[in-house]
C-alpha cells in the first residue's frame, strides 16, 4: 500500500512542479523589465546633475564644446573664482536662514493643525486648504509688495519667511493629515483616560509616532524654500538675496558664465544633497507610510 502511495506521489509531483518551472523565467523576464525601465528613469534624473558636476571643472570653451565629454582635464578655477567673490557664501548663508525659520515656523503652525483635522475630521477645512496650496503665489505677488513695501519691511529677512511660510505651510498641512487619519484614535482615548489632556495625547502620543511623516514634509518644505526664486526676486535686497538669485546674476545680456555658473550650482546642490541623505531613513518611512495611510 505504502508503495503504491509513493508511486503515485512521484507521478503527480513532477505535474505539480511543472508549472513552478514555466513561472520562473516570466518572473526573470519580469525582473529584467523592472531593472532596464528602473535603469532608464534613473539615468534621466542622474545625468543632468552628472553633466552639472563635469561642468563645474570645465572651462567656458570646454562647457559649449559638444565634443569635449566627460575626458577632460579639471580645473578649480571655477570654484576659486566664486568662493573669491563672497557672493555665494552669502546667499547660501541667507538661504539658510530663510529656509530654516520658514520650515519651523510653518511646522509648528501646520502639524497641530492637520492633527486637528484629521481628527475630527474637518474637510471643509481640508478643502480650503488645498484651495490655498494650488493658488499661484505669482498671483500675490502685486499685494504682497504693495503690502510690505508699505510696511517697510521689503528686503528683510521677515518678508522672505512670511511669503515662503504661504506655500510651506499648506505643504506640511496637507501632507500630514493623512498620517494623522491613519494613526490608530484609539491610543489617545486611552492617554485620555489615564488623564491626559486632547493637546496632551497628541504631544506624547500623536506626535511621536507621526515623527517620520513630519520629517519628510519639513524635508519637502525646506527644500521649496532653497530652491525658491520668484519671492526672492521681487522681496530681497542685495544683503538678503538667495541662491537662486545669486545663480541668476551669473547670465547677462551678453553672455553666460557657465564654468561659474555650473559651480555655483554644485555648492548649493550639495547641502539639499546632504540633508537628503541625512534625513533618508526618515524620507523613506514617511512617504511609505503616508502612502500606505492616504
Amino acid at each position: 500500500m505504502s508503495a503504491i502511495v509513493s508511486s503515485r506521489t512521484q507521478e503527480t509531483t513532477p505535474g505539480t512542479r511543472a508549472p513552478q518551472a514555466l513561472n520562473q523565467p516570466k518572473r526573470s523576464a519580469g525582473s529584467w523589465v523592472r531593472g532596464i525601465a528602473i535603469t532608464l528613469v534613473s539615468l534621466v534624473f542622474v545625468l543632468p546633475l552628472i553633466w552639472m558636476f563635469a561642468a563645474a571643472f570645465k572651462t567656458n570653451v570646454q562647457v559649449t564644446d559638444p565634443s569635449v565629454g566627460l575626458w577632460f582635464t579639471p580645473t578649480m578655477e571655477n570654484f576659486r573664482s566664486v568662493l573669491k567673490a563672497g557672493l555665494i557664501l552669502k546667499s547660501m548663508t541667507n538661504s539658510l536662514i530663510i529656509g530654516v525659520l520658514s520650515t519651523l515656523l510653518s511646522a509648528i503652525i501646520a502639524v497641530p493643525a492637520a492633527w486637528a483635522v484629521g481628527r475630527f475630521r474637518m474637510h471643509r477645512a481640508g478643502s480650503l486648504i488645498l484651495v490655498a496650496r494650488i493658488i499661484p503665489g505669482i498671483s500675490l505677488l502685486v499685494p504682497w509688495y504693495y503690502l510690505f513695501s508699505q510696511a517697510g519691511m521689503v528686503g528683510s529677512y521677515t518678508v522672505l519667511v512670511l511669503s515662503h511660510m504661504f506655500v510651506s505651510v499648506p505643504l506640511i498641512l496637507w501632507i500630514m493629515i493623512s498620517f494623522f487619519e491613519g494613526l490608530p484614535v484609539e491610543l489617545e482615548e486611552a492617554a485620555r483616560t489615564d488623564g491626559l489632556s486632547a493637546f496632551g495625547a497628541f504631544w506624547r502620543i500623536s506626535l511621536p509616532l507621526a515623527a517620520p511623516g513630519t520629517a519628510t514634509a519639513s524635508l519637502l518644505a525646506f527644500v521649496f524654500s532653497w530652491n525658491n526664486f520668484m519671492f526672492a526676486l521681487i522681496f530681497a535686497d542685495e544683503h538678503t538675496q538667495t541662491v537662486p538669485v545669486t545663480l541668476f546674476n551669473f547670465i547677462s545680456y551678453a553672455s553666460t558664465d557657465w564654468g561659474g555658473l555650473m559651480a555655483a550650482a554644485t555648492l548649493i546642490t550639495l547641502p539639499v544633497l546632504l540633508a537628503a541623505v541625512l534625513g533618508q531613513k526618515y524620507l523613506v518611512a514617511g512617504l511609505t507610510s503616508g502612502a500606505s495611510k492616504g
